[in-house]
């Protein structure tokens, strides 16, 4: 019987050496196990890197190619971009479970022993010796690169207590304490944001990149580690904390580029995705699509916004928090109205700004107009680009001085002196009252999208209301309450009065 025959539950009742060897066990490298186990789910069109979208024709062939390679893999990209997550789904693809020798330092092999304990308890027990069953769960270790990240950490140091305790001489193998990477022996081991890590301590990767063994205080001490590495960086020109030196850079095999999400429907899948939402959440509050296409679209303005510094770039991060807030702000409103369900609406976008502020990083030019004027652009933008998705172009009408204009109503009733306010914590009651006012504004929707559900052509008044604000056809203003929309001309300045001296002359 071949040891890869045997299933789990039965590979975990193999307690001994001897028991192992009959099963015809043979030691494999973890490079060659993720190689062997990709081409298995290649052929039977299994996804390993499920839920991680727009990434199926870019970021996953390259991946594929650097494992079936046999590479070390460095993920370069900016913020938000799915590289830690897809080093941690790595671990789908090793063996479910592997021998070790019992309660030795390295993960060693039964068959293949590394450490010093490991060699000792097999010449000790022979085919006796205890063996355990490692889940692939446990052989995935992640470091954080920090300035204060140092040698000992990763690679190893003498422990000077263990000598004392075992009344040994510094020059003993026993003595010393293996740091991160030698005890992720036979497994994958990840540094996020490499290049914080100093140049002296990426120096001390090149060895075990380059002939996979390690030295520790001057020990002659050779440990031919079995180690998957994956590293993860931003590009080196986006801060200047440090990069990743020339030489360990020619080490790494393969550097796989990341990217955003290339269209509003691919963002869209992963917001819905990793929202953490309630379940009473997803019940109370009705979430149209075209909201979440505005969610979206603020973060594809803000990776073109001049206010934006690009070498930062724009987290995933940030659509994600601003959904969750999008859904937190109507379900408040609903609460405080005692009712049971409601659906978001524009002016809910309030709401949202503490999640874009502190997820874009500002230039100068951004800094000096704020962060809330620059979120409040930002959400703008999203919705001008949206608006002509649903209603004719402003614009274009303007441009041919077209005879039939169907805002012309709309315009020409604000143009009165009339006004709307629509605060945020308005019943659906209110909400309604306030709209309808609006000579032209219901019939404009009707024309346009006539077969939508109630609620949704109440939604879209409400939309172009602020469409036609962004189109400078409307002004409007932000109350502490709530939203204001009255004559664009009107609040630029103010007419004078019957009793003003310069009237009267």
């Amino acid at each position: 019987m071949n040891y890869s025959d045997i299933s789990p539950v039965k590979l975990k009742t193999i307690k001994t050496l001897g028991e192992l060897k009959n099963t015809g066990y043979e030691p494999v490298s973890i490079k060659e196990e993720l190689r062997r186990n990709l081409i298995s789910n290649l052929q039977k069109k299994v996804n390993v890197f499920e839920g991680i979208w727009g990434y199926e024709d870019t970021v996953i062939p390259d991946i594929e190619r650097a494992i079936l390679s046999k590479h070390n893999i460095n993920f370069l990209g900016l913020r938000g971009q799915a590289k830690t997550r897809i080093a941690r789904m790595m671990t789908h693809l090793l063996d479910e479970y592997i021998p070790c020798v019992k309660s030795a330092d390295l993960n060693d092999d039964p068959l293949n022993p590394l450490s010093r304990q490991a060699k000792d308890l097999i010449a000790e027990h022979g085919d006796s010796t205890p063996i355990s069953w490692m889940h692939r769960s446990e052989r995935y270790t992640e470091k954080l690169a920090t300035p204060d990240v140092t040698i000992a950490d990763l690679i190893g140091d003498v422990d000077p207590i263990k000598a004392a305790s075992l009344k040994l001489p510094y020059s003993d193998e026993r003595v010393l304490h293996y740091g991160l990477i030698p005890r992720s022996h036979r497994g994958i081991f990840v540094i996020n944001e490499l290049p914080d890590l100093q140049a002296r301590i990426q120096v001390a990767l090149f060895n075990i990149l380059q002939e996979g063994d390690i030295q520790i205080r001057g020990f002659k001490l050779r440990l031919p580690l079995d180690v998957q590495f994956v590293f993860t960086a931003n590009p080196e020109d986006y801060t200047n904390r440090g990069s990743i030196v020339t030489p360990l850079k020619d080490r790494i095999d393969s550097q796989i580029i990341t990217h955003y999400p290339k269209s509003i429907e691919i963002s869209k899948k992963i917001t819905e995705q990793e929202a953490r939402l309630e379940p009473v959440q997803k019940d109370r509050v009705v979430i149209f699509d075209l909201m979440k296409n505005l969610v979206e679209q603020v973060a594809f303005e803000a990776r073109e916004s001049e206010y934006v510094d690009a070498k930062s770039g724009v987290s995933a991060r940030l659509t994600i928090s601003a959904y969750e807030n999008l859904v937190s702000s109507a379900e408040r409103r609903c609460l405080v109205n005692d009712e049971n369900s409601t659906f978001a609406r524009v002016s809910d976008f309030t709401g949202v700004i503490p999640a874009i502020t502190g997820k874009v990083e500002l230039v100068y030019e951004g800094e000096q107009e704020g962060p809330g004027i620059v979120a409040q652009n930002l959400v703008g933008k999203a919705i001008r680009n949206q608006f002509v998705e649903y209603f004719p172009d402003p614009e274009y009408i303007r441009k041919h001085k077209q005879d039939k204009n169907p805002y012309k109503e709309i315009t020409d009733w604000f143009g009165e002196g009339n006004m709307i306010d629509l605060l945020h914590d308005y019943s659906l009651e209110d909400y309604k009252k306030e709209l309808l006012q609006v000579p032209g504004l219901e019939q404009l929707v009707k024309d346009q999208h006539g077969k939508q559900e109630e609620s949704f052509k109440l939604f879209l008044m409400e939309f172009a209301l602020f469409g036609l604000a962004e189109f400078s056809m409307l002004s409007k203003h932000h109350l502490e309450r709530g939203m204001q929309f009255k004559d664009l001309l009107s609040s630029m300045f103010s007419m004078p009065g019957p009793d003003d001296e310069d009237f009267l002359q």
